[in-house]
């Protein structure tokens, strides 16, 4: 049994509730249990650990000999991210953290640096890399067979739910996106990406609405349009997740994660309402 052990914000949300009866239900055969956990709200998590049958540490310091991998919650504050790597990190061991990545381009390369200080091998996702998009675009011939892709999502806001369409596009298109422009600052947004050899994506963010996750994929031939399952969604995720804690296969590339942290960072400033925003190389 690998253990995990769950490192949050405030334990009590929709990610940990979900990460955590997927792997104790349809996960179960993957052989895999929460183990421990700990959050900066401690009252809270207090009771969620009590509730959820978890062992509850005050740090993550306390879960290192009860953890044998870690997982970096706090998906609606991607502001304490970095907060919580620099205590976890030192500790050694593979981690998720979970989407958004961090709240700046600035702040996901430090992460990424400070990874690479502790020598720990890390990932991090959106639910919106495991999906039947994902799959169509392969069969397609992606990245280099699309030559356009049309990206929808829902979201409560676009700070927190952008990760999603940038996280189809990215994970089909590639990393290279070259600028990006913005259309709208409201509850809906609209970000026009150029790549090279003139190919373009469009991620759609319509926030509080009933918009489903979707995508339109276009070749040379012909525009092939998916809706994503969300009944399998969490669970391709977590799968994911558990795949990569458990060494069998590579994480997610740095560059892709990064790319998309600077699509979000361009996307923010004044200028990418009136002009295209250009985009530096990642590696």
């Amino acid at each position: 049994m690998k253990r995990i052990g769950f490192v949050d914000h405030d334990l009590d949300n929709f990610h940990s509730n979900t990460y955590l009866r997927l792997i104790r239900a349809d996960l179960k055969p993957r052989a895999f249990e929460v183990s421990c956990c700990t959050g900066l709200k401690r009252a809270s998590g207090r009771r969620w650990a009590k509730k959820n049958g978890i062992p509850w540490c005050d740090s993550p310091e306390q879960m290192t000999d009860h953890a044998d991998v870690f997982a970096i919650m706090a998906p609606s504050n991607a502001e304490t991210h970095l907060e919580l790597c620099r205590a976890v990190f030192p500790l050694g061991k593979p981690t998720f953290v979970d989407k958004t990545f961090a709240p700046s381009f600035a702040e996901a390369k430090a992460i990424y640096r400070l990874a690479r200080k502790h020598r720990v091998q890390i990932e991090s996702s959106s639910a919106l890399r495991y999906t039947e998009v994902q799959n169509r675009a392969r069969e397609l011939g992606a990245p280099g067979k699309l030559r356009h892709m049309v990206t929808f999502s829902p979201g409560g806001s676009f700070e927190e739910y952008a990760v999603h369409p940038l996280e189809m596009v990215v994970s089909c298109m590639g990393a290279n996106a070259k600028s990006v422009m913005r259309r709208g600052t409201g509850r809906s947004a609209q970000l026009l990406l150029e790549y090279p050899g003139g190919r373009t994506a469009t991620a759609n963010i319509h926030c509080g609405t009933r918009t489903p996750f979707a995508a339109a994929l276009t070749t040379a031939k012909e525009t092939v349009m998916v809706e994503v399952d969300r009944a399998t969604l969490f669970l391709n995720a977590a799968s994911a997740m558990l795949d990569f804690l458990a060494g069998k296969r590579k994480p997610v590339p740095r560059k892709e994660t990064l790319a998309i942290m600077q699509i979000i960072d361009a996307a923010g400033r004044p200028e990418a309402l009136r002009k295209p925003v250009r985009l530096r190389p990642v590696t």
